[in-house]
């Protein structure tokens, strides 16, 4: 388990160095005292491990830049992928100029996971007006264009992103955006990956690929449920972590009426990523939300264990 004393720790992503193993985290001061402020006041942290539950904590990662530049309120969730002898970590960014309603996505690259460099050409991703929706509190609390999800497929790094579509309902414009990138640098915004309908989001998503079936693994909450989905389905609104199958790494990706892998009516555990660990197998490991009292935890719990490798 990864737990600070002094800070919440909630969001986050891996990636793996040989034996050892990475994790990038959101974090904020307790001393906040109401956590609702920690959005506003995040940075990402990091820690390494050999084992997933034995955790040594290392130097921040990335911060807010400077004042009136594009992320000088506070840096979001992200991942990170390496490129030849380089790791590029792409993260989401908020302005004190727009009270941290419209997100954008940046760049850091380093050499050895532990000192980054912000890309001199940030921000790399906007929201493109084509395809998603811009700001509009009329219909949402902000423009949403972050956790950034990289991967690479057929030839070109490509991008999940939480967004929302331009039409429809708007308590159901939830969707997953799409871009990508030939050197990680430069990159063009394509449309959605899935569409909308069921969920106002679709938070940190995640791809893996599991004996050749595609997973497209997501996280909302209660209040992110559209009317047209609980009426279909009839279900109870819950927060937790889900997953589409998609007949590739691109889609078409299969939506279905029940797609919890595990959710409950307080959220008591979000953010759910899957990682196969060395002679572990698939592991899955959350963020622990809040508990039944509607209290915010923020650390990370050990990994479940799905299946070991002979």
């Amino acid at each position: 388990m990864l737990e600070l004393k002094d800070k919440w720790i909630w969001d986050f992503w891996f990636c793996q160095d040989g034996t050892d193993f990475h994790l990038f985290y959101l974090q904020a001061p307790r001393s906040l005292g109401n956590e609702r402020l920690r959005h506003h006041n995040a940075t990402i942290g990091h820690a390494q491990s050999r084992d997933l539950q034995h955790w040594i904590p290392l130097p921040t990662a990335l911060g807010p830049g400077k004042e009136d530049e594009w992320d000088d309120l506070a840096t979001w969730t992200g991942s990170v992928i390496r490129k030849g002898d380089r790791w590029y970590l792409l993260y989401t960014g908020v302005s004190k100029a727009e009270k941290g309603l419209v997100q954008r996505i940046g760049l850091a690259v380093s050499e050895d996971l532990i000192h980054w460099k912000k890309h001199s050409g940030n921000p790399i991703l906007e929201a493109d007006g084509r395809w998603y929706e811009l700001l509009d509190l009329d219909a949402w609390h902000d423009q949403a264009w972050r956790d950034p999800w990289v991967f690479k497929f057929d030839g070109r790094y490509h991008a999940m992103i939480t967004a929302r579509a331009n039409v429809g309902p708007a308590d159901g414009r939830g969707v997953i955006g799409h871009a990508f990138s030939d050197d990680l640098l430069e990159w063009r915004v394509g449309p959605p990956l899935t569409t909308p309908g069921d969920f106002g989001q679709l938070e940190v998503p995640q791809l893996i690929e599991v004996q050749d079936h595609n997973y497209l693994v997501f996280s909302t909450d209660r209040f992110s449920h559209s009317k047209a989905y609980l009426q279909r389905t009839g279900a109870q609104p819950a927060t937790g972590t889900g997953c589409y199958v998609g007949e590739t790494p691109l889609g078409p990706f299969l939506v279905r009426d029940q797609p919890w892998l595990f959710a409950d009516e307080h959220g008591q555990r979000y953010s759910g990523k899957f990682l196969e660990a060395n002679e572990l197998g698939w592991t899955f490991m959350a963020f622990e939300n809040y508990d039944s009292n509607g209290e915010f935890i923020g650390r990370i719990l050990d990994p479940f264990i799905l299946s070991k490798t002979d």
